[in-house]
């Protein structure tokens, strides 16, 4: 990306206490991307969020939006800013077009009715206006968020796990809204615990315990992974994996649902290197198939190598 970021961050660190939730994080984020902070709960997350949006201080290191510090400049910032946090402040006794007019009102939005009106009709909400807050299901809960959150024109959209305990349908929906506001120019920061959201994202960032294990877009972070995965569906499946685990070739086995992934030192033929591993296990073997690498294999590969490392250091 070229020009300048409109939000930075180099050598970040936040504590809480003795606990690190982030440590030595850099990042940038240009205009017009989707960026994904990408991790398990713990990863550092909504930290990360909370002190790109000002309204955290950083332990240690530098971050700046629109080339202010972040922290200092916190008061202009949430006028340029949206933040829509996992638990956002809705009013369950305000009806949706109360709700909306609060936040335009608090940010000091000018003439907001007819804005307002092409929010909820872009979120679906036009023909709920004056339902109760409360009375709206969980998705349009946080479709009011979102116009909520846009009423005052940000340029950077910061989202913290913004589909966690909606249905898929309710997801695939939201991110149609998300990818219709990037069209119009808004910049995105998602925290999301799905990798399959991530493939949504023009960049994703990998995040473990505070730490950035790769920042890259989504179809270039599986190349991290090395050898030769290969997918098994065998049963019974434990027994499997076990066989597999104890093959000299294997580097590792890991469960995918009903399927093993397994990664093996590049060989001429890692899949008679797998069924032979099998034979006389007293398994019934279904597939076994080369597959690409993927999301999932990337950030587990990469956790991994982490947690290895840690341990390593610390003994």
């Amino acid at each position: 990306m070229t020009g300048e970021p409109l939000l930075s961050a180099r050598d970040l660190d936040v504590r809480y206490g003795a606990t690190v939730a982030v440590s030595g994080l850099s990042l940038d984020v240009h205009a017009g991307e989707v960026v994904g902070l990408i991790g398990p709960d713990g990863a550092g997350k909504t930290s990360t969020l909370r002190v790109l949006g000002g309204l955290q201080r950083a332990t240690r290191g530098t971050v700046r939006a629109f080339g202010d510090d972040c922290w200092r400049g916190r008061r202009a910032l949430h006028h340029r800013l949206g933040y829509l946090a996992q638990r956002f402040a809705l009013y369950g006794d305000l009806t949706v077009d109360e709700n909306v007019q609060f936040f335009a009102l608090m940010y000091g939005v000018e003439n907001w009715q007819e804005r307002r009106s092409r929010l909820l009709d872009m979120v679906g909400l036009g023909p709920f206006r004056n339902r109760i807050a409360e009375r709206l299901s969980g998705g349009m809960k946080q479709k009011l968020a979102l116009a909520c959150t846009l009423i005052h024109s940000p340029r950077v959209l910061l989202l913290d796990e913004p589909t966690s305990g909606v249905d898929p349908v309710t997801r695939r929906e939201f991110w149609r809204l998300l990818a219709e506001l990037v069209g119009d120019g808004l910049t995105l920061v998602v925290a999301t615990p799905y990798l399959d959201e991530a493939e949504r994202c023009n960049r994703i960032v990998l995040m473990h315990r505070g730490r950035v294990l790769a920042d890259q877009p989504p179809a270039q972070v599986p190349a991290v992974v090395p050898g030769v995965v290969v997918e098994v569906v065998a049963s019974p499946r434990p027994t499997a994996q076990v066989a597999l685990a104890a093959h000299p070739a294997v580097v590792d086995v890991t469960v995918f649902g009903p399927t093993l992934h397994v990664r093996l030192t590049d060989s001429d033929d890692p899949v008679a290197v797998v069924q032979a591993a099998l034979d006389g296990a007293g398994v019934e073997v279904a597939d076994v198939a080369i597959i690409r690498a993927g999301l999932e294999d990337a950030f587990l590969y990469l956790t991994r190598n982490t947690t290895e490392a840690t341990v390593a250091e610390a003994s």
